[in-house]
């Protein structure tokens, strides 16, 4: 169609949160969708769970992921919410607070996917650890929504998952003990 311009496909590594985790984040979500706002909770597809996004690229080939899920789980701790983008719409996300833990896992997912075309966001050094609520939220709504994100949320990082847009196919990479 001209004029308009095709999206290329992308390939993310996620970190996954435990089931209680994963649970209350899904709480929030319900909450934001009861009230008529933007949620992810309205994202009905098999592959939406809550996560943390450690790498976006447009061209991702396979790599040796062995050292990354040869690992412990380890506590990971949602804190306080924060916003993204600009306009009249934002990204409604949580915080997650950066461990070292976290920030080993981070660059050793980007060693290990070598150099490419990171998303910013993704990038080391730019990264801004986050699990999102919701997208497009109205900044009208910003208030009521905030009413519904409740206290820090403690839990545990537990496995890694790779998403793949172009096929729309999510690959597990098992989890940890």
């Amino acid at each position: 169609m001209p004029g308009r311009e095709l999206k290329r496909p992308i390939t993310s590594i996620e970190l996954l949160l435990d089931s209680e985790t994963e649970a209350a984040v899904r709480a929030e979500w319900d909450a934001l969708a009861a009230k008529g706002m933007s949620s992810l909770a309205s994202h009905v597809s098999a592959s939406n769970r809550p996560h943390v996004t450690l790498l976006v690229r447009h061209d991702l080939p396979a790599f040796d992921a062995r050292a990354l899920v040869e690992r412990s789980s380890f506590p990971i701790t949602l804190s306080s919410p924060l916003l993204f983008g600009g306009g009249e719409r934002r990204v409604l996300a949580r915080s997650v607070v950066p461990t070292a833990e976290l920030l080993d896992l981070h660059a050793g997912v980007h060693a290990a996917a070598g150099r490419g075309d990171d998303a910013p966001h993704t990038t080391p050094g730019e990264w801004t650890p986050h699990v999102t609520l919701a997208r497009r939220l109205r900044l009208v709504d910003l208030e009521a929504a905030l009413e519904h994100v409740g206290g820090e949320i403690h839990g545990r990082a537990v496995g890694l998952r790779r998403w793949d847009s172009a096929t729309a196919t999510v690959t597990e990479w098992g989890s940890w003990g």
